[in-house]
């Protein structure tokens, strides 16, 4: 039907504690998307595994990411909320669309590179497939688009030339998604380091903050942030010359909703001793809310469990459309 929502779908791993670069970045707009679009967000907890984890912390982190996602305003009611290891089905396609990804196009992946590079006793078959099953992951729900920021288009091309290629093979299968690279959302550089993103899995505590981080530990972090080695030390919007004020500056106006000339004019002849803290105080009062709110349904594990089990029967029974095309093309017999 043509008045049908087109549908979108995204996933973060569960194998960190959600950043302020993830809320500002994408989590924040990802509510207001449930008015035009039918969306699937999961935790990727299957994809976490590639790199060794404690699996009690990776339980907590699962439904705390949970809980961070209701509490940044996506409505269970209106978006389909679900952990990927409950949709067995990703799983399953997962390993066919294995037998339709070329060697050469998984040697070539950014990520593998990187996670190699950091895990070097640990370089496992998973760690160099999982474009297979992110693949999966996305086909299964036959979505229109993949919202996804500059550094994962990669997979989102691996993941339409994958569909292409077993669409050529057996017949119009899949739709060919495309890649939603929203024109909001900040792209927010590590405190410690501007010339890098803002990571769960960044070495330096100092360097993230995370969304259920106390007041105190905000501060402190803002008031140790990298700014930059001039003699000026003033506010000024100059992202090549002055990468950590510039940071600071867009953590300040996605925070406060003030454009760039206005925090220049407010912290004019003030320096960066008092820039610091005002957007250390600018990111604890918008992480104030998402933080006690997460706690509060963290406490409420019964509503949690309803929520996962809900969300994991929907996406189950979609998933499983597919894959029941799926198999019948490649000469399974139907169960």
């Amino acid at each position: 039907m043509e008045n049908e929502k087109k549908v979108m779908l995204s996933g973060i791993q569960p194998s960190g504690d959600l950043t302020l670069g993830s809320y500002l970045g994408a989590i924040k707009h990802w509510g207001a998307r449930a008015e035009e679009f039918d969306c699937y967000y999961f935790m990727a907890d299957m994809h976490s595994i590639t790199v060794r984890q404690d699996p009690a912390a990776l339980r907590r982190r699962t439904l705390e990411q949970l809980a961070q996602y209701i509490a940044c305003g996506l409505d269970p009611e209106k978006n389909t909320l679900f952990i990927q290891s409950h949709v067995p089905e990703q799983a399953c396609l997962g390993w066919v669309l294995n037998c339709y990804t070329m060697f050469g196009e998984l040697s070539r992946m950014t990520q593998f590179k990187d996670k190699s590079a950091k895990n070097k006793e640990n370089i496992n078959g998973g760690l160099f497939t999982y474009p297979a099953l992110m693949a999966a992951d996305i086909l299964a729900y036959q979505p229109d688009f993949v919202p996804v920021g500059e550094d994962q288009k990669q997979h989102v091309e691996l993941t339409r030339n994958v569909a292409q290629r077993f669409n050529s093979i057996y017949g119009e299968t899949f739709k060919i998604p495309e890649p939603y690279i929203p024109k909001v959302g900040a792209r927010i550089m590590s405190l410690s380091d501007p010339t890098s993103k803002m990571s769960k899995s960044d070495k330096d505590p100092n360097g993230s903050i995370y969304l259920m981080e106390r007041r105190e530990d905000i501060l402190r972090k803002f008031k140790r942030a990298v700014t930059d080695c001039d003699t000026e030390r003033c506010v000024r919007w100059d992202p090549a010359a002055k990468p950590g004020v510039a940071n600071l500056m867009q953590i300040y106006s996605a925070c406060t909703g003030k454009p760039y000339e206005d925090i220049e004019r407010e912290f004019d002849g003030l320096g960066y001793g008092a820039f610091k803290p005002a957007v250390g105080e600018a990111v604890a009062d918008l992480l104030q809310p998402i933080r006690e709110e997460s706690g509060r349904l963290l406490a409420d594990k019964a509503y949690l469990e309803s929520v996962y089990r809900a969300g994991a029967e929907k996406a189950s029974h979609t998933a499983w459309k597919t894959l029941r095309k799926v198999y019948k093309k490649v000469g399974f017999v139907a169960r």
